[in-house]
């Protein structure tokens, strides 16, 4: 609820100005990324690159699922723990956009890719 007042608030604000405002909702880890493409397109990333976010609310594992790709090309998830608001923002039609926030070439593939999440108001 929190969540929707404040971006109910920034979108009101948002209104009152000519241009967009871009606030950003998580940075988190790319999950099951080394199920993924990650792992043949790691070198060609770059940080700040634009990813496309993706809800699959038919996901036999998660209902709040929501993909991640860089290129038309399938990364991995946003992490369980932390999709709901993400998921609930993208039920709503809010405006979400996604980028890589940081690359590392650590054998743990959850360090290896962060990615920030931001609502465009």
């Amino acid at each position: 609820m929190r969540f929707l007042l404040t971006i109910s608030l920034l979108c009101w604000l948002a209104t009152a100005q000519a241009e967009s405002i871009r606030v950003l909702v998580q940075n988190s880890p790319l999950a099951g990324s080394q199920y993924y493409a990650l792992g043949e397109l790691w070198h060609e990333m770059k940080i700040g690159d634009g990813l496309d976010l993706f809800r699959e609310p038919d996901n036999k594992h998660d209902r709040n699922a929501i993909r991640v790709e860089w290129r038309g090309h399938k990364l991995g998830y946003v992490p369980r723990a932390q999709n709901r608001a993400v998921a609930a923002a993208m039920d709503a039609g809010d405006r979400l956009t996604a980028r890589v926030s940081s690359l590392s070439d650590n054998k743990n593939p959850w360090q290896r890719v962060a990615f920030e999440v931001f609502v465009e108001l």
